[in-house]
């Protein structure tokens, strides 16, 4: 169902958001065009139930305000950039920084972007494909960078598709910036984690990479077996186990959902905000990959397709 859901001012500026809905025998699916913002995913339980898993508003008209990234896609590079820009076939580009930290793709990146919603499927295998044309030297990325990011609902999963081309080398890091959270508790100290991740990325206190990689082992970073997430508070890179498309699972016993998380990509940023409960996996490349040489790359150059492949398959504990 597409419908337009908030008429709102804001500065004198009238803003209209539109909304998508998408449902299966599973799942329901909720995306506005603004930011191509997850504003709910509902998962149905045991007992016929549904649970909203995805933090958001009630209302659209809040996300304008949000300085969460709650639901959305953000870039045109995920997590940080040191050194105020980036260096690229011998050229610096300089982008919009705080202290010297570029973060999310800018001071307004594609999270606070209206997108277009290019198609939308009901059937089987329901989805909505959205796209966003960024403009070369948008936040100072080079380049004229084509974007789709398609969410899909196959069986019990959510499958999100990130793709995009330039017609000028750039760097590109996209991921779906959604907080879940698998019940109603009021926290999610007693959820049990797992992330198949045997290094982390130890960082500054800017939270930007030294270049270091850490073994988990022997760490507080340690989740290789299942446990308890605990009091502990993370904004951390993990590095996925090479040969696997597993990155993560949690579990909530109170609810008894599961959530399995997969990725084509290296890393994934796993923060837990300090001011309300949700646990968000920012599946993508290593943050500040443009200022690593032995980082993997970020680079996008003409003729190439970016593609990031994020699953997130739900289950019931046993």
């Amino acid at each position: 169902m597409l419908q337009k859901t908030s008429i709102f001012t804001h500065r004198f500026k009238i803003f209209l958001l539109k909304q998508v809905t998408i449902s299966n025998a599973f799942m329901t699916l909720m995306v506005l065009d603004y930011g191509a913002i997850i504003q709910k995913l509902l998962v149905k339980g045991a007992d016929g139930k549904y649970t909203n898993v995805a933090v958001g508003y009630n209302h659209p008209s809040r996300y304008r305000l949000d300085e969460n990234c709650l639901g959305a896609c953000v870039g045109r590079y995920a997590g940080r950039i040191s050194n105020g820009g980036f260096e690229l076939d011998r050229e610096k580009f300089f982008l919009y920084n705080e202290e010297g930290v570029h973060l999310h793709g800018g001071k307004e990146g594609f999270n606070q972007k209206y997108w277009t919603i290019e198609e939308v499927q009901y059937k089987d295998d329901p989805f909505v494909k959205l796209s966003y044309k960024s403009k070369h030297l948008e936040e100072g990325y080079p380049g004229n960078l084509n974007v789709t990011v398609t969410y899909k609902l196959v069986g019990n999963a959510l499958q999100i598709v990130h793709e995009a081309d330039t017609d000028r080398s750039t760097v590109v890091n996209l991921t779906n910036h959604s907080y879940f959270k698998l019940d109603d508790s009021p926290y999610v100290d007693d959820y049990e984690l797992q992330l198949n991740c045997p290094y982390y990325l130890e960082t500054t206190e800017k939270l930007l990479p030294t270049g270091n990689l850490i073994p988990v082992r022997d760490s507080d970073y340690n989740f290789l077996l299942p446990k308890k997430f605990g009091v502990k508070r993370l904004n951390t890179p993990f590095v996925k186990n090479i040969g696997s498309e597993k990155i993560a699972e949690l579990n909530s016993k109170k609810s008894g959902i599961s959530m399995k998380v997969f990725t084509n990509q290296p890393a994934v940023i796993v923060y837990t905000p300090p001011d309300f409960p949700g646990i968000c996996f920012e599946t993508q490349n290593y943050p500040d990959a443009p200022n690593h040489s032995d980082f993997p790359s970020s680079v996008l150059r003409p003729g190439e397709t970016y593609n990031n492949i994020a699953i997130f398959k739900f289950d019931l504990v046993p």
